[in-house]
Formats: structure tokens, sequence, C-alpha cells
């Protein structure tokens, strides 16, 4: 096996978190949940202590700057000292509007809803994050444009999805790659990203 590098173990960080995910999705249990998130925990370390052997940060840094962003991202919850504020927002959508609003002071360079939303996110990840931010940019004309009749139940939705996956690929499709391209499209329509000043 070669030197360790952040790309090398890029893989290995995205399948800890997906482990960690079924153990959730699957109800695993409590014990089995302990040891997956070590096992994510060991990948932060890893990549903290190769940034720690070029100097860059180590860490103690990342956990530091971890505490910062939450206090500063969350006034409704930490005052500027980190100890908690007396009360909290009534409901979710208070806070997720909160939270927009520090994300928006503190990334003004982010000059289109979209932007931050990682591009090698998996497709339907990806589409997700993108109705919620079109949602919560007030776009959601442009998302309810897309929308189909679907089952109420989520295994019914996911027979339906692996049923397009597999109709796709009897057909000669790739089921990702269109999807890839409707989400280019579905953000091409929800406004042109502004000019860089």
């Amino acid at each position: 096996m070669g030197a360790l590098t952040h790309e090398s173990l890029v893989e290995y960080l995205l399948e800890e978190a997906y482990e960690v995910a079924e153990t959730i999705e699957t109800g695993a249990g409590e014990a089995e949940l302990q040891s997956e998130l070590g096992d994510v925990l060991l990948q932060v370390v890893l990549h903290a202590r190769l940034a720690e052997e070029r100097g860059a940060f180590d860490l103690g840094d990342v956990a530091r700057g971890l505490r910062a962003k939450m206090i500063r991202r969350n006034p409704h919850v930490f005052r500027p000292d980190g100890s908690l504020q007396d009360s909290f927002p009534a409901t979710v959508e208070e806070i997720v509007l909160k939270w927009d609003a520090v994300k928006k002071a503190e990334k003004p360079e982010r000059g289109h809803v979209f932007d931050g939303v990682p591009a090698s996110l998996g497709a339907l990840a990806r589409a997700q994050k993108l109705l919620d931010r079109a949602e919560r940019a007030g776009l959601a004309a442009a998302a309810a444009e897309t929308a189909v009749d679907l089952p109420a139940a989520e295994e019914e939705l996911g027979d339906l999805l692996f049923g397009i996956v597999a109709a796709a690929r009897a057909g000669g499709l790739d089921a990702e790659r269109a999807l890839r391209g409707a989400l280019r499209r579905f953000q091409d329509s929800a406004g042109p990203r502004p000019s860089a000043q």
C-alpha cells in the first residue's frame, strides 16, 4: 500500500459515513452505532495527522474550529462565550432561518442559492439538497414543476426507484448520469448565477 494521503483516504471516509447511516437506518443498536462512529472519528484523526505532518493544522485545531463555528452559527443556542442561551427558538423552521442567515453572512462570496452543495454528492442526495435550498430560497415553484406522484411509504418509494434504475439499465441508460443532467437543468431553470464582481 502506498503512502496515505487525503486523496487516498476519501473513499474510506465516505464508506465509514455510509456505514453509520446504515447502522442507524437498520436499527442495529447502540453498540454498533458507537463502533461505526469510532470508525468515522478514526478517519478524522488520520486526516488531521496528515495535515499535522505538513505543519498545516492538527486535531486540536479541528476541534477548536468546530467549537467556534458552532457558537458563531448558532447564536440562538450559544452566547459568544460558548455558554447556552436562556431560551431557544420555538420551531425548527426558525432555527433553519437563523442558521441560513448566519451562513449567508459568513460566506458572502456564495452569491447563488445552490453554491456550496458538493458536486461530489450522489445524484439522489444532491437532488434532495438542491430542492431543500430551492424551497428555503423561495423557489418552490421551480421545484414543484418537476414533482411527480409517488407512493406514500418509503419502502414503496425505494422499490419504485430501484425499478426505475433497473429499467434504465435494461434500456442502456445510466440513471445516475441522467439525474445529474436533470439537476443541471433544474439549477439553470432556477435563475442565472450572479456575475463575479
